[in-house]
């Protein structure tokens, strides 16, 4: 069993180029692996590229599946490879109509209280739905407004899973910061593990 993670390494022209690691998002100690001096983090990360000159916003939408990554790194290399980490939240249970939708979480490496609390919130919400006492489509609204209100995480919907057809439940809109954001906006807590589904090898 992997736990991908899904590093992005910016660019002067404030484009990303996209590698994979496939061990990344077990514990993020990539945050701190990855230098100047040892950039694909001695190995841990693929030297290939996933994609080259993406734009900050087609990130979260085109590349960040939730359903297959557990966290995404940010990284300045003009900042002498100062890195951002992020877990990623499924916010689904594998039969609804919007299975890429998800929410990146701001965190450190060695933080690991958010993910039991996701796991554990979800868990419960699942069961809550499983009696009839709610809707999937109303735990999921629920669990994405304590994702937001509680860890500040970002939403966002992986566009190539997304079904055609009508739909009455409208999720939260997507919202992307900017790299350069004004000092003490955005993100400030983390994540820990996005959910308990069983990822392939």
């Amino acid at each position: 069993m992997g736990h991908r993670a899904l590093v992005a390494y910016g660019r002067p022209d404030r484009l990303y180029d996209l590698r994979y690691s496939h061990w990344g998002g077990e514990d993020l100690t990539l945050a701190t692996e990855i230098t100047a001096a040892t950039p694909l983090a001695d190995g841990a990360i693929e030297g290939s590229l996933v994609a080259d000159s993406i734009a900050r916003d087609r990130i979260l939408s085109d590349y960040l599946d939730p359903c297959v990554y557990e966290a995404l790194y940010l990284v300045d290399p003009e900042a002498d490879y100062e890195v951002d980490p992020y877990r990623i939240c499924w916010l689904e249970w594998g039969d609804g109509r919007d299975g890429g939708r998800g929410a990146i979480v701001s965190t450190r490496p060695d933080d690991g209280t958010v993910g039991r609390w996701f796991r554990a919130t979800k868990t419960a919400l699942a069961d809550i739905v499983e009696m009839g006492a709610l809707s999937r489509r109303a735990a999921q609204a629920y669990l994405e407004a304590r994702v937001c209100e509680e860890r500040n995480g970002i939403l966002y919907t992986y566009e190539e899973s997304l079904e055609d057809g009508d739909s009455t439940y409208t999720p939260t809109p997507d919202r992307w910061l900017e790299r350069d954001r004004r000092e003490g906006d955005g993100p400030t807590d983390g994540i820990d593990e996005s959910d308990e589904r069983t990822r392939d090898e």
